[in-house]
């Protein structure tokens, strides 16, 4: 009989499960949907709800008690400035679990479980569209950027001094060899004592 005994194994001991748990409730209060299979998600809901009663309290001490659970300071943050604060006026349920058919390998149970009243997110070929037209953005701009800048270099060297001598001095002067140039820095002095 099974009197008295709560929760799911998931096939892992009780560390490998605490760590799971851990893990899968620091993902969702980031990003306040995730998705997994079936019975993860109906334990992830117990201790998910336990983290917004914990940021309801909104004192010290359940700050501690997040913060030993949850993995991340930023995840903290967030579960008691926004989460708590949603849910001020509900008394529990504050994750829904929607099931979305089996998965390809395993044809195990996927569910997607989310806080309620999350920003809904963009799909992923919405989100493929949407980054591949910002890349086309920043192309075209890095290609308008680097014309800009081939006509400013090209404007600078026609009209600076320099290039006007070099203009009227083309040729090499005569006392030179034609293809001997004059020695510079280190080599030249050093030649010098010879």
């Amino acid at each position: 009989m099974r009197h008295r005994v709560a929760g799911r194994k998931l096939g892992r001991t009780m560390e490998h499960r605490k760590a799971l748990m851990r893990n899968m409730v620091t993902s969702l209060i980031l990003e306040e949907r995730i998705e997994t299979t079936l019975p993860k998600a109906k334990e992830l809901r117990r201790v998910a709800d336990r983290m917004v009663t914990l940021g309801k309290r909104a004192t010290l001490h359940s700050r501690r008690q997040a913060l030993s659970f949850i993995r991340t300071n930023e995840a903290v943050k967030k579960l008691f400035s926004e989460l708590a604060p949603r849910f001020s006026e509900r008394n529990g349920g504050y994750t829904r679990i929607l099931k979305t058919g089996m998965r390809q390998g395993d044809a195990a149970p996927m569910a997607i479980i989310e806080y309620i009243g999350a920003p809904i997110k963009l799909s992923r070929e919405e989100r493929k569209r949407l980054i591949a037209e910002q890349r086309r953005e920043r192309e075209d701009q890095a290609k308008k950027e680097a014309k800009t800048k081939k006509k400013s270099k090209k404007t600078k060297v026609e009209d600076s001094p320099k290039s006007k001598k070099l203009k009227g001095k083309s040729e090499k002067p005569s006392g030179e060899k034609k293809g001997a140039t004059k020695k510079r820095g280190l080599g030249r002095l050093l030649n010098r004592d010879k």
